[in-house]
């Protein structure tokens, strides 16, 4: 979802139906949008990290488990 422009996701935030539940994974790290261009991920959480019944979870390099070198890699970007 990190490639989603804001539309996009307000599109498919917006579908949800009565007793249903969404999970949207992404890595705002890893976002191919062209300069400039805000994620509808990123914006989305600014937008409704404060309502009830949302939630967002961020994971770290801690909670890799892929081979022990990606959070390695993770680190040496991220301290960049």
């Amino acid at each position: 979802a990190q490639n989603t422009t804001r539309e996009q996701m307000k599109m498919f935030l917006t579908r949800l139906g009565f007793g249903s539940k969404a999970v949207i994974t992404g890595d705002v790290t890893q976002t191919d949008l062209p300069e400039g261009k805000k994620s509808g991920l990123v914006e989305a959480r600014e937008l409704l990290s404060k309502i009830d019944d949302i939630g967002f979870a961020t994971f770290t390099e801690r909670d890799v488990v892929r081979h022990p070198l990606v959070q390695s890699i993770i680190t040496a970007y991220d301290r960049r």
